[in-house]
């Protein structure tokens, strides 16, 4: 797959089939995540893989609650403004954020990103962007999220046995799966719209109306 390709349309992919992502995908995946940068060479990393239907039935629960908090406090003002003004953008996001957590029990694959002396997340994240990048080079979906270690992390640590001593942080989680629908670039503000030089508001002298990379170029 072009570079380009991956890119521009790896993004967030959460209506998934149950189908099992094969042993040789999840070790392209994960070989691949491990050869993103790491600060200093520490690779202070650790993944665990998910695929236990036990497991996941634990956490499950969890995670529809962390979801709910999050509409019900941080992102309240935010549900309400797009329900009373119809913006149906901002209602497609929830929807997708909400279908992930009404089936998260049948995403047939997970990882789970555990950092330690990493704060910032500089090395966990380039790893966990590979490994959904490499992912989408195979055809599989994946959408990362980091609700239920805000909500539930003791928890979440306790249920998958990550030793509590050892200064490991849960820094995400990201579901894995064939996609239901189909690849494609995503809709965002043109990036001459959030890009500054050499100061805030500075003009970045140059405007991108169109995506540069479009389905059958060749970047």
């Amino acid at each position: 797959m072009n570079v380009w390709e991956a890119l521009y349309t790896t993004r967030a992919m959460r209506r998934v089939r149950p189908d099992p992502i094969p042993l040789e995908v999840q070790r392209r995946i994960m070989d691949a995540a491990v050869r993103a940068p790491s600060g200093g060479n520490a690779q202070n990393w650790r993944f665990l893989l998910l695929d236990d239907p036990d497991v996941k039935a634990e956490l499950g629960p969890l995670y529809r609650d962390a979801l709910r908090r999050l509409w019900e406090g941080h992102y309240r003002s935010l549900v309400e403004r797009a329900e009373r003004e119809g913006d149906e953008q901002t209602i497609k996001v929830m929807r997708s954020a909400q279908h992930l957590a009404d089936n998260f029990e049948g995403y047939p694959l997970m990882l789970f990103a555990f950092a330690r002396h990493d704060p910032s997340g500089g090395s966990i994240f380039p790893a966990v962007w590979n490994a959904q990048l490499a992912a989408r080079a195979q055809g599989v979906g994946s959408a990362l999220t980091s609700v239920m270690g805000v909500f539930h992390g003791e928890e979440v640590m306790r249920i998958l046995g990550v030793p509590g001593d050892k200064g490991w942080i849960l820094a995400c989680t990201v579901t894995f799966g064939y996609p239901t629908g189909r690849w494609g670039v995503a809709p965002r503000r043109p990036p001459h719209e959030v890009t500054y030089r050499n100061r805030w508001g500075g003009d970045p002298g140059f405007e991108v109306p169109e995506p540069l990379w479009r389905p059958g170029g060749d970047g």
